[in-house]
């Protein structure tokens, strides 16, 4: 996914009326507001009431929905292999933020203040989630070298505290 496709969809998204925050990926590097790296695909955090919309942008934009269906995430994915993964949230105060529903009725809850995050992407200004949340959600899956290079920067630009589990090996990646 390259960042002029990404530029082009959110402002698709924002003629449409539809808010979306990055997340993953391009969503630290919108934070950092420039590319440490490639990305293989597009981490969009949307509201759920919204999610036929969102697929039918993508879909008039050239993408094919591939995998997943709401209220779970979805995927699209366009003839030149890019790819936008969606993760519809309700929001609900009571809970504190945005209630993500994932496969086995589990539920992760975005916190509310995580959907303050500012940041560019080819100078565009875009929603994304806030470095504290970032790092929340690099929680509970196998974490690669980029991953690790992702939460190195983020504590290094915004002193976000990183987890005891993953803090010596994120900034180590400092070095390489």
């Amino acid at each position: 996914m390259e960042a002029d496709e990404l530029v082009r969809l959110v402002g698709l998204f924002e003629v449409e009326g539809l808010r979306v925050w990055l997340d993953g990926g391009w969503g630290v590097d919108a934070l950092l507001e420039r590319q440490t790296r490639e990305h293989d695909d597009l981490d969009l955090v949307s509201e759920l009431a919204d999610s036929e919309r969102v697929v039918a942008l993508l879909e008039a934009a050239g993408y094919e929905l591939v995998d997943g269906a709401p209220p779970l995430s979805f995927v699209l994915v366009d003839a030149d292999g890019r790819q936008v993964d969606v993760h519809p949230v309700v929001f609900d105060e009571a809970r504190g933020g945005g209630v993500y529903r994932m496969k086995g009725d589990r539920e992760w809850v975005y916190p509310a203040a995580g959907f303050e995050g500012r940041g560019r992407v080819g100078g565009r200004p875009v929603r994304c989630l806030t470095p504290e949340v970032q790092v929340l959600v690099h929680d509970g899956y196998e974490l690669g070298e980029k991953d690790y290079r992702e939460l190195c920067l983020l504590h290094e630009r915004f002193g976000v505290r990183l987890p005891e589990s993953v803090a010596d090996r994120a900034l180590a990646t400092r070095d390489r």
